[in-house]
């Protein structure tokens, strides 16, 4: 199996890791391709791993078959934004803290090549999320798995964003900015904002304003079936458009069209890896002091 790797900049301590690792890739069978940052990075590093080395851009599908993001999530998003619309299966291998998204621990790497060897992981559709304007800059990538934001840029000022879901006017919200989030990106950004957790598979999408200046606005949920039009009016010329880790600037009148795309992402599941537990051991989710880890 042809399996690109992918990685981003990484603490140099990292190194025998990523190196075990792609080692470990080859004692079961698989030919690790690198992605042009993982091979620099290692290039600084000192190491020459004979590998072949990924174009800049994936075009064919059939020049893959997995990708693993060697990393945190952000790596992860990484991994899904090059080949999201290939439909190529995606799966993280955590290298950092928190790992919600590459859920894969370093301690169960064997059982978990040895699954991607026999074929033996599921795969979970993950809706995303399509900016349809702003194509000059954005290009191909005008999609994202987590959120599509705008936020204010260099300025002390709160930005105004008009939203209207189709048709129909929604509101007016006064803040530092507003979060477009995913089933998937509601346990991100928008989770930090105070905004709901949605189960994975959902379809819908979570509004949620960054700190907004009327406290009776909340994040709202909406089904994901909606085309959704944010009109700015910002004091500034101009404000940030986020399309997860990716950023680009725009005027301060632009109108930003967000809906949901029409080809998902595929996470690679393997056995024993739960969206709910995840929710209990990552987030703490349902943890009591009084009572210790929450019980099934």
């Amino acid at each position: 199996m042809r399996i690109g790797v992918h990685g981003r900049t990484m603490d140099a301590a990292l190194t025998p890791t990523v190196v075990n690792v792609l080692e470990r890739m080859r004692h079961h069978g698989l030919e690790p391709l690198l992605t042009p940052s993982l091979a620099e990075w290692l290039r600084g590093q000192g190491i020459s791993f004979e590998a072949r080395v990924l174009g800049p851009v994936i075009t064919r599908a059939d020049e893959l078959d997995l990708v693993i993001g060697l990393g945190g999530d952000g790596t992860l998003l990484d991994a899904v934004g090059q080949v999201g619309r290939l439909q190529v299966p995606v799966l993280g291998i955590n290298l950092g803290r928190l790992g919600f998204l590459s859920n894969v621990r370093l301690d169960d790497l064997e059982r978990a090549l040895h699954a991607v060897r026999t074929r033996r992981f599921a795969l979970q559709d993950r809706s995303l999320l399509e900016v349809t304007d702003h194509g000059d800059q954005l290009g191909e990538h005008n999609f994202a798995l987590n959120e599509v934001s705008v936020l204010k840029r260099d300025s002390s000022s709160m930005i105004a964003v008009r939203v209207h879901l189709g048709n129909d006017f929604l509101n007016t919200y006064w803040a530092d900015g507003l979060i477009i989030a995913t089933p998937t990106g509601s346990t991100a950004y928008s989770l930090s904002c105070g905004g709901p957790v949605l189960y994975p598979t959902s379809d819908a999408l979570v509004i949620n304003p960054i700190s907004p200046h009327n406290l009776n606005v909340r994040p709202f949920v909406v089904p994901d079936h909606y085309t959704i039009r944010l009109q700015l009016e910002a004091r500034r010329d101009k404000c940030l458009l986020n399309l997860d880790s990716r950023n680009i600037s725009i005027e301060g009148d632009s109108t930003v069209t967000v809906r949901r795309a029409s080809f998902t992402a595929k996470l690679a599941q393997l056995e024993g890896h739960d969206f709910l537990d995840t929710l209990r051991t990552k987030l703490n989710w349902g943890l009591d002091l009084r009572s210790g880890a929450p019980q099934a």
